[in-house]
């Protein structure tokens, strides 16, 4: 099978319209050979996706060698034993995975909504613990129908490869596996408990602050910056820092502030209740603004639906504050 011949694609002006309504219309393959060549492509398995669509794994491979003979060009590499993407693959699946998120949204938004809708939503520890158990009433009141399954993640995991509805990330919100909606920058800068500070003179220059006990958490398990970054990007010379105490994770380093053991990096989004409540101290004017953001990240291969898109919208409004 190959592209159709020119002959079949030209028309007398005065059926322009009808013929390029037909030749539309044969440009397009059964809906069934997109959907599995999403599911293998989701799944970069042929026969995993035959699993989850209860065909047979010929049955998939079949279809998808009918788009490639349509197109003319190889949509996956076929190892031994793994499927990957060709440049042409990615181009189709990104197209297919956005338009099958248009019409389960479309469906969502018919539906009006009337029942419960779940919502499985990943974030860091830190996000979850800070940003989003002390609005849960909140949410609960701007969405009373929705189920809400929160899954924490140390690391940034593939959301092809995960049943996952909506993602919540930290970066410069460029990722090949999801749709990325900007939901709000960041301000860093040091904090310490109100016993710290009764109990120790406040840095007044970088200087005085590189020699304070700080606690450190470490920056590769959620992506964020360091001390040493911190104090580059304000301005200081490079130095050794002697950490007082280094966690693994943000939440572990908070923990150790709020008991006194030290000084350690604030997140304005992340610490605002902590900081408005009294709980933490922000210490002198000095701070950071990152070049990364939060975003949040629909997955390809998930619908953006009308339970979603109030979720996203609830998140930009709320961390607006």
């Amino acid at each position: 099978m190959g592209r159709p011949s020119p002959s079949l694609r030209s028309a007398t002006p005065m059926k322009a319209s009808s013929e390029d309504k037909k030749g539309y219309r044969r440009l397009l393959p059964s809906l069934t050979a997109l959907v599995e060549f999403e599911a293998a492509a989701r799944l970069h398995s042929f026969t995993k996706a035959a699993d989850e669509l209860g065909v047979t794994q010929p049955a998939v491979s079949r279809q998808v060698r009918t788009l490639e003979e349509m197109l003319g060009v190889p949509l996956f590499y076929r190892h031994h034993r793994a499927i990957a993407l060709t440049s042409e693959g990615e181009a189709l699946y990104a197209v297919v995975a956005e338009s099958m998120q248009r019409i389960a949204g479309a469906f969502d938004r018919i539906a009006g909504g009337q029942h419960m809708q779940e919502v499985v939503l990943v974030t860091t520890a830190a996000f979850s613990r800070f940003r989003l158990m002390p609005r849960l009433a909140d949410l609960k009141r701007v969405q009373p129908q929705l189920k809400l399954r929160l899954t924490t993640q140390m690391f940034t995991a593939d959301l092809r490869h995960n049943e996952v509805d909506l993602s919540v990330r930290y970066g410069n919100g460029k990722w090949g596996d999801g749709t990325s909606i900007l939901l709000y920058d960041e301000e860093v800068f040091p904090v310490c408990s109100p016993a710290w500070l009764r109990a120790n003179q406040a840095p007044q220059t970088l200087a005085d602050l590189a020699h304070a006990p700080l606690i450190e958490s470490l920056t590769n398990s959620e992506g964020w910056m360091g001390w040493d970054e911190w104090f580059q990007l304000a301005g200081a010379p490079k130095q050794k820092l002697d950490f007082s105490l280094q966690c693994s994770l943000y939440t572990d380093a908070i923990h150790a502030t709020l008991l006194g053991q030290g000084i350690t990096l604030g997140w304005s989004r992340m610490l605002h209740e902590l900081v408005r409540d009294g709980e933490l101290v922000r210490l002198t004017t000095m701070s950071v603004n990152p070049r990364n953001a939060y975003y949040a990240v629909v997955p390809h291969s998930r619908g953006t639906t009308h339970t979603v898109d109030q979720l996203i919208t609830w998140l930009q409004n709320d961390l607006q504050d």
